[in-house]
Formats: C-alpha cells, structure tokens, sequence
C-alpha cells in the first residue's frame, strides 16, 4: 500500500519530553509548497504501555483539547512510566474552523476510517492513525461532547463488543474514568468511526460525551482532567490514587432510545437533562416557524429512563436528534 505523507517532526519512541507536529504536506492557493501542522507531543520514559490521546475528533468540541493541552504542558518524563502519544486536536482542521467536519474538505474524522493514505486530508489523517498510531497503542482515549448540536449528561462510554475479553477491558477503563454518568453506548451510525477501528484491532477505548453547546464549562473541563488521569493510572502509565466517586450507570439498549424531528421549526425542551422519564411523557415540542395559531408537534418518550442527550440550538430542522433517553442499570 501507498505510504502515508504525514509524518511527524518528534520521535515517536525516543524518552523525554517532545513537543512537535504531524506535518501533512497539503499544497493550496496561499501555500504552494504548505502543510497542516497538527500539534503533537509524545511523553516516554522506559517501558511500559502506550496510550493514545485525541480531542476535537469533531472540531466544535473542546474539553478533551483543553485536558490534553494542560496534560501536555505540565507532566514531566519522570512522572510517566510508559508513552503517552498526545493529539489535542484530532482533526486540526475543523478545530481551526470551530465546526463538526473539516474546513478543507468537509470530512467526518469519525467517519473516514479506515482512511487512505492518497486520499482528502481527512482520509490522509485517518488512515495515519489507523496504519501508524494505533497499531502503537495498548489504550485509546477519544474525547468527545455533543458540540454546537447536542448536549449531553457528562458521560464517558464503551460498547458492547463481541470480543468479550476487549469488552470487560473497556468497561474497566470506562469505570476508572469515572464520568457522573457511565454509558454502554450503542451507535447509530457506526460506519468509518475510529471507535470501530480501535476496538477491531483488539485496543482498549475510552470515549465520552461531556457537554455540548458548542463551549465548554468549568464542570466538564474538570470531569474530562480527572478522568484522564484516572484512565492513566488505572493503565500504570500514571503513579497516583485515582479519584473515585459515584457514577449513574445506563445503558443504550435499542433504537427507542432515540427520538427524532419529522419537520423543521422552534425547538421547546420540556425535560431537564438528568430528569427521570416514563414511557408517554411529553420530551420536547416543535413549534412552527412561519406562521402563528397553529399547535406544536409533540414528541414523547418511547421508553422508561433518563434524559441523557437533547438538541441545542433553538430551531430544529427534519431529521435532527431531538433526544435521547438512557436506561438505568441496576
């Protein structure tokens, strides 16, 4: 297969502390001979097992860039037994821009895999990743929130897998991450995600969901630092106690989970993100945009559970998740 162009400006395995970049070459009108530089930092010291770090795999997402870029400048070689492979921003180029896809060429990082080394800077990204990075790493942290479209209850997450001995590893580090909410996620479309391609390759995947809006708050920065370190000493990569408190455990179980928006118009929530819900109650309205004296459409709850996830924005369009509801587990 077609070598990767990305290649970074740091040694991979070499101890100490190393801050540099994935340098990909991309030749453009402003920039006949440029590169997009994705910043990177690759902390060893000895041996030990890899963990591999990414934030912004979706651009308007940013406690896990704010938690790798703190975790980046503050540890020491010395403080570390192992490597820890360190990209705050998964996809630099939607980042950049503040939106979900890339700004060059519109791709889903968290769709693209397994990549293509001759293919769109997306794909160039991903297939990097999947050839060069991960085959590197014993454990994939993946931060994500619900960006400028979603928010969510502050949840980390693993799947239900049928390697059940790479199962029990996720949900030991989904755990010791320790989130307020603990999730077995089930996806909706799974097709191309780096959740897939880490778990195939039989590594051990944290994700999360901490927020949304499209921002950040000082709760869900600090959920995203402690459970980061708590994942790192859970794996022995970082000495330490880890920070242990109470987690709501849920689960995903099926397709009535979701609940979504047959028509455009002014998004009215009517449950608090955490609220118990009953099958029947009434989780959100639609209101018409164009015209008055008409009722809303109702959308009400398909299960029994708690309202993990809603729409944002204040207009919904057809198609879009108007929310999600999570199953308690006992």
């Amino acid at each position: 297969m077609k070598a990767n162009p990305i290649s970074p400006t740091i040694p991979l395995n070499k101890d100490g502390v190393h801050h540099g970049f994935l340098k990909l070459p991309y030749s453009r009108d402003d920039s006949a001979w440029g590169s997009i530089m994705i910043p990177l930092t690759v902390i060893q010291n000895g041996t030990g097992k890899t963990a591999l770090l990414t934030g912004a795999n979706h651009g308007d997402e940013y406690e896990g860039p704010i938690a790798l870029h703190e975790l980046a400048s503050t540890l020491k070689a010395e403080d570390v037994a192992g490597r820890l492979i360190i990209v705050p921003a998964f996809n630099y180029p939607a980042f950049r821009a503040g939106s979900r896809t890339s700004s060059i060429d519109k791709g889903n990082l968290n769709r693209s895999f397994p990549g293509r080394p001759d293919g769109t800077v997306t794909e160039k990204i991903a297939d990097y990743f999947q050839r060069t990075l991960l085959p590197l790493a014993d454990v994939a942290v993946d931060f994500h929130s619900g960006g400028k479209t979603l928010n969510f209850v502050p949840f980390a997450a693993a799947h239900i897998l049928d390697d059940k001995a790479t199962e029990e590893a996720c949900f030991a580090a989904m755990k010791a991450f320790n989130a307020p909410y603990s999730v077995q996620l089930m996806e909706i479309d799974s097709e191309g995600m780096y959740d897939t391609a880490v778990e195939e390759m039989g590594k051990v995947l944290v994700t999360t969901e901490l927020g949304g809006g499209g921002s950040s708050t000082a709760s869900s920065n600090a959920i995203a630092k402690k459970g980061l370190r708590n994942v790192l000493t859970h794996f022995g990569i970082l000495k330490g106690e880890m920070q242990i408190e109470p987690t709501v455990n849920l689960s995903m179980p099926d397709k009535d989970c979701f609940i979504f928006s047959e028509g455009d118009g002014l998004y009215e929530v009517m449950v608090e993100l955490g609220d118990p819900i009953t099958k029947g109650d009434l989780v959100a309205r639609v209101w018409p945009m164009d015209s008055t004296g008409s009722p809303p459409v109702e959308y009400h709850a398909c299960r029994n559970g708690l309202l993990i996830c809603r729409h944002f924005p204040g207009l919904i369009q057809s198609g879009d998740c108007v929310a999600v509801i999570g199953v308690a587990e006992a």
